[in-house]
């Protein structure tokens, strides 16, 4: 493990010695299972590797290892071979040094499926873009005779049962001008063009073009030279720990306060973490054996030429991790700062360093708890966090995803979307039912973004059932005299399935221990609060509602299954659809005290708005995983008084300015 000090106070952890079967992969090992590969001869000139994965270890096997015990360390390596456009799922042992299965992907048999896109094939979008002849005559009719700064971009087909499209490995295109390398594409959509590409034979297989919209020509530019000085009224913020962190780093291990976690990360799902436990009264309680969110879906809801077909899959088709973005003190992180480098791999299958890929720090949040009693003595404290995050930029989308640690107990998972709207054109001041004007000409459709975490939950262990939690009213009569009286139901969830949120009745999904109760006699528990938002617009027969059945449904329950991680499947790129949870509960197992899994789907629905442009502020969106009746009491009861902002004239009390303190104002 290389642990190196930087000024400024800042760390950066990258893991380079495997200690724990929940490590991350490091780059000898990708390396290491590489060179397996090509040693067994399975590595031509023409094979890349659109995903290299860890191969998660036997979670009996890691709950009753022992440090100083063997373990195995296994990577999946899919590899597709672009000359035939053939794919192969390799596992290697690079503990045994062996290539242990070595499997043909069905891309080219019903329900199909592609593996990732690599970033070699966007390169090859643009060459086999601008080359061709109907495209040039397209631009030529539109005005446009400069090609060089022309953008194509290259995005995931989806699936819709077309003849020249099914089995093959396709990609589409759409065109957006620039007036220089320097200047926004997004600003200038080429409506009605649309160009749909076979990676594997390198042809243009269809152009089609409709329309004579024109290019809108406003500025999307948000640079200084664009935008002008920046103000200068705001004052310096400084964030100091004196004293330094309040937490440890040790190789993945993290401790802050009560709280223990190992941190991973891979290419597809970027940020994870693994056994996140709570210290209460000296005991490591487990909360989640693995967190992360594994899958993402953009559902578009324009109809047009260029966007009907648009529903990215961000994780499955182009790799989160991969597109991790590096981090920088000042700007995506503020305050005492401790980064772990992620690794991933690169098209060819060489490890590739995201530098600072993951942040971690602390942050002040508010009163934590709070009261003032009969006698006018004020008691609080206050609230932090512990913030663990990383973004990835997929296109003109930025995401970030932030997992906060509270010292109450609480989880708390959050999505920040950010970036460039993703734009089309029409005649000014046009009705549009589908996208909204957010400059003259640029219309931006209603979308949504839909993402899902995997909670694989261990409340007091793994013997766990879900409980549905509504507040219902009661009529008036015999149970209701006075009208006022209102109750909670609670139903368990007993088989396999899933569920839709409901705000009216403050719905929630409570996960409890099958052994172990509170001092009330209950059973410990955690709660997920969802925010609700509306799941899947698009109808149910759709074929983005087949293929991304997941986010049709608030939360689903499954029984843990250890290749069951992809809410989407494995290969959702092309995929005809029925893959991923709907296939995982389709045995309908019981999941009353057994090991399960918690997935839960969250994020906005977005009408842009002029405010989204040229670039958008975040757009927030999350849930809450919150213990109840986890702990006998308040956690937080033991938390010192002498918390930055608050007067403490040594009485244990946090009383007002007034008073003369050393250690208060």
């Amino acid at each position: 493990m290389v642990d190196t000090s930087h000024t400024h106070g800042k760390r950066v952890t990258r893991v380079t010695e495997v200690s724990h079967p929940l490590d991350p992969l490091t780059e000898s090992e990708i390396s290491a299972g590489r060179q397996i590969l090509v040693d067994a001869g399975y590595v031509t000139e023409t094979v890349r590797f659109p995903a290299v994965l860890p191969v998660e270890p036997d979670k009996k096997a890691t709950l009753a290892w022992k440090p100083g015990k063997p373990f195995d360390r296994s990577i999946l390596f899919v590899m597709l071979d672009m000359a035939t456009g053939i794919s192969h799922e390799a596992v290697v042992s690079v503990t045994d040094e062996k290539v242990t299965s070595y499997t043909r992907v069905g891309s080219d048999v019903h329900p199909y499926g592609q593996p990732p896109y690599l970033f070699e094939e966007y390169d090859q979008v643009e060459a086999l873009v601008k080359a061709d002849p109907r495209w040039l005559h397209a631009m030529e009719r539109r005005g446009v005779t400069n090609i060089d700064d022309v953008f194509c971009a290259p995005l995931a087909p989806g699936y819709f049962g077309f003849e020249d499209e099914i089995g093959r490995r396709m990609i589409r295109s759409l065109t957006f001008w620039r007036a220089n390398k320097e200047d926004s594409p997004w600003a200038h959509p080429v409506e009605g063009l649309l160009v749909t590409i076979n990676l594997t034979t390198g042809e243009v297989v269809k152009v089609q073009d409709e329309g004579d919209i024109p290019i809108p020509q406003g500025s999307g530019n948000y640079d200084v030279a664009t935008v002008g000085p920046a103000r200068s009224t705001l004052k310096p913020i400084e964030i100091t720990q004196p004293e330094g962190p309040s937490f440890s780093v040790n190789g993945s291990l993290v401790e802050w306060e009560n709280w223990k976690f190992r941190v991973s990360f891979n290419s597809r799902e970027g940020l994870v973490l693994n056994q996140v436990t709570f210290n209460d009264k000296g005991e490591d309680r487990s909360i989640l054996y693995r967190a992360s969110v594994p899958e993402m879906v953009v559902p578009y809801g324009d109809k047009s030429i260029n966007r009907f077909w648009i529903s990215y899959f961000d994780a499955g088709e182009y790799l989160l991790g991969k597109n991790a973005n590096p981090l920088v003190l000042g700007c995506d992180c503020l305050g005492v700062i401790h980064y772990f480098d992620g690794i991933a791999a690169d098209d060819h299958g060489n490890p590739m360093v995201v530098p600072q890929a993951i942040c971690m720090h602390e942050e002040d949040f508010g009163v934590l708890w709070k009261h003032t009693d009969l006698n006018f003595n004020p008691d609080s404290r206050r609230s932090r966090r512990f913030v663990i995050s990383y973004f990835a930029t997929i296109g003109n989308y930025d995401y970030g995803f932030f997992w906060y640690l509270y010292l109450d107990g609480t989880i708390q998972v959050e999505a920040k979307a950010t970036g460039v709207v993703f734009n089309g054109a029409d005649v000014p001041g046009t009705a549009h039912p589908h996208a909204n004007e957010i400059a003259p000409g640029l219309f931006a459709p209603v979308h949504q973004h839909i993402f899902s975490a995997r909670l694989d939950v261990a409340v007091d262990g793994n013997d766990n059932t879900v409980e549905e939690v509504d507040v219902v009213g009661i009529p008036m009569g015999p149970e209701n005299p006075y009208g006022n009286a209102f109750t909670y139901t609670v139903t368990p969830i007993e088989t396999e399935g899933s569920r839709l949120a409901d705000n009216l009745k403050a719905r929630s999904w409570h996960v409890k221990s099958g052994h172990r109760t509170n001092y009330t006699g209950a059973s410990t528990q955690y709660q997920l609060v969802p925010q609700g938002n509306p799941v899947l617009m698009a109808q149910p027969d759709s074929y983005v509602a087949q293929r991304a059945a997941f986010a049709t449904k608030h939360v689903w329950v499954t029984k843990y299954e250890p290749n069951e991680i992809w809410p989407a499947g494995m290969y959702p790129n092309q995929h005809a659809g029925g893959a991923g949870l709907p296939a995982y509960i389709a045995g309908g197992d019981s999941v009353v005290n057994e090991d399960i899994v918690l997935w839960h789907q969250f994020g906005p629905t977005h009408i842009p708005r002029t405010e989204d442009w040229p670039v958008m502020p975040v757009d927030y969106s999350g849930f809450m995983f919150k213990p109840y009746g986890f702990f006998d009491v308040n956690p937080a009861m033991d938390l010192p008084d002498g918390n930055a902002s608050c007067s403490c004239c040594g009485s244990g009390r946090c009383g007002t300015d007034t008073c003369t303190c050393t250690h208060g104002h």
